[in-house]
């Protein structure tokens, strides 16, 4: 088809009647990862006829460009699929129809407090990543949109309980999606605390306490989005052009864990999906540990080596080894998890990571690498600490990351060995800049040995949190070799 040819997407164009029905859920967030995760979830009820309720979703910040677009296309999108599941390839479009309509809260408000005042709403979903949920102190305009997310949230709860009089039968199930550990009783405090600057009334809060439910949640899916480079094959693929085309991996998982029991939860196990309603701790132990503790142990001896991308590396024998190696003989043994329930997670990190779709960046990763390292991989050579052991692949990986983190300036580092001189940048914060250029410079200028520039920096407890020159002795020859001899045949020695 010539791109003269194609059609803008909207429901007259692929020949669709409008989905008739209420709109039972408030999402606030309408990015690339809610569209590919929660709402794709959401039609996947509507296609087995579990689920009848729409998603009216809400623009979380004034500068939002995506309602626009979602209005302009009858509130459909595309969702692909690509990467490998179960062994099998999986490379498929599908046609999202879960979303009713886009809400800008700065010029609309008046159709947030429609939803508020909704019997029909049931259920508020958010992701307005780790940045929005947050406390901020703000004033609040009745008849107006806070700026922050909780404090849309605190206005919505307080309309509603206005409009029902505080009936109990009115409180709705809160599910924040950010990335922060205990989300829903972060948000709960945080709306709390909004309350309290308010003023609002005792009764409100006891509403709020006891009518509505807060969970806390964990989501595992990769979602890259839009297909940049790529809209010209995409639209010939589908016959239409569709500019919010989301592009995820198969995998997904989402874990709920309500406050106290929900009377009628959503009925997505039913529909096959990998929804778990319980506690969140285990998996959360399993992702942080498991996948991303894997991320952080290969990157930068991938990179070192020579690869660029996580599926590259997977695709190397040697660093493939490397990597199955040390998740299944360092990472696993020590993660508090069910024995049946970590194995199959960690088969799953492997094909998730060897998806052929997925351009994943290794210095992606290394981004705040340090603080990575931190709450990913400490936890787990603590464990092997209280077992007297040493594990070599990750302390090698340490000493990869020190080289990494090598730098030349502040805007990047320049490797030495396989990489033949690429350079990249790295981001971390500013004192964390100076105390490695301060280190590394003595080095290079030949005023303090290699020993002792790795100890001062393992020593450091200003990136680590904890002073690990335990490791140095390890750790330094590791850095030497990496040095001297290349990170692949470092790699091939371990």
């Amino acid at each position: 088809m010539d791109k003269t040819e194609t059609k803008r997407l909207t429901k007259k164009a692929v020949d669709l009647d409008f989905v008739q029905g209420n709109e039972t859920i408030v999402q606030i967030g309408e990015g690339n990862f809610m569209r590919g995760f929660l709402d794709w979830m959401f039609h996947q009820l509507h296609q087995k006829g579990l689920y009848d309720g729409t998603v009216a979703t809400i623009q979380p910040t004034p500068h939002g460009k995506i309602v626009p677009v979602l209005q302009a296309q009858d509130a459909l999108y595309t969702t692909i699929l690509r990467g490998k599941l179960d062994g099998e390839i999986v490379d498929d479009a599908e046609l999202i129809q879960s979303i009713s309509r886009g809400i800008n809260p700065y010029s609309d408000w008046e159709e947030v407090l429609k939803l508020a005042y909704s019997p029909h709403v049931k259920w508020m979903f958010s992701n307005t990543t780790e940045a929005g949920l947050v406390y901020q102190k703000e004033d609040y305009e009745r008849g107006k949109s806070p700026l922050s997310f909780p404090g849309k949230v605190t206005a919505f709860l307080y309309e509603r309980f206005l409009y029902f009089d505080g009936a109990h039968e009115a409180g709705i199930n809160l599910v924040p999606c950010e990335l922060i550990e205990d989300n829903g009783q972060v948000l709960k405090q945080i709306v709390g605390r909004i309350a309290f600057d308010w003023e609002l009334s005792d009764a409100f809060m006891k509403w709020v306490d006891e009518a509505n439910i807060f969970c806390n949640t964990l989501v595992d899916r990769i979602v890259t989005g839009f297909p940049r480079g790529e809209e010209d094959v995409w639209a010939k693929r589908l016959g239409y052009e569709d500019h919010l085309l989301t592009v995820a991996e198969p995998y997904h998982l989402f874990v709920i864990e309500p406050e106290r029991p929900i009377a009628n939860v959503l009925p997505f196990q039913e529909a096959g999906l990998n929804v778990k309603w319980e506690n969140t701790a285990q998996y959360r132990e399993l992702k942080v540990r498991l996948l991303n503790g894997l991320h952080t142990m290969m990157f930068a001896a991938c990179y070192l080596a020579g690869e660029t991308t996580v599926s590259g590396a997977l695709a190397n024998p040697k660093l493939r080894r490397f990597i199955e190696t040390g998740l299944k003989e360092e990472l696993l043994p020590v993660v508090e998890a069910e024995e049946v329930e970590k194995l199959a997670y960690a088969e799953t990190v492997l094909e998730r990571f060897e998806n052929p779709f997925l351009a994943h960046q290794l210095t992606d990763i290394g981004m705040n690498a340090i603080y990575k390292f931190q709450t990913r991989l400490l936890p787990t050579l603590a464990a092997y600490e209280q077992q007297n052991a040493e594990p070599k692949r990750l302390l090698f990986s340490l000493a990869a990351l020190l080289v990494y983190m090598k730098p030349v300036g502040k805007e990047g580092a320049f490797l030495k060995g396989d990489s033949g001189g690429a350079s990249y940048t790295i981001r971390e914060n500013e004192g964390t800049m100076s105390l490695l250029e301060e280190q590394w410079s003595s080095f290079d200028n030949s005023s303090q040995s290699l020993e002792e520039t790795v100890s001062l920096l393992l020593q450091a407890e200003e990136l680590w949190g904890q002073d690990l020159s335990r490791y140095r002795q390890l750790v330094s020859l590791y850095v030497d070799a990496l040095l001297n001899k290349g990170a692949l045949a470092v790699i091939e020695s371990l």
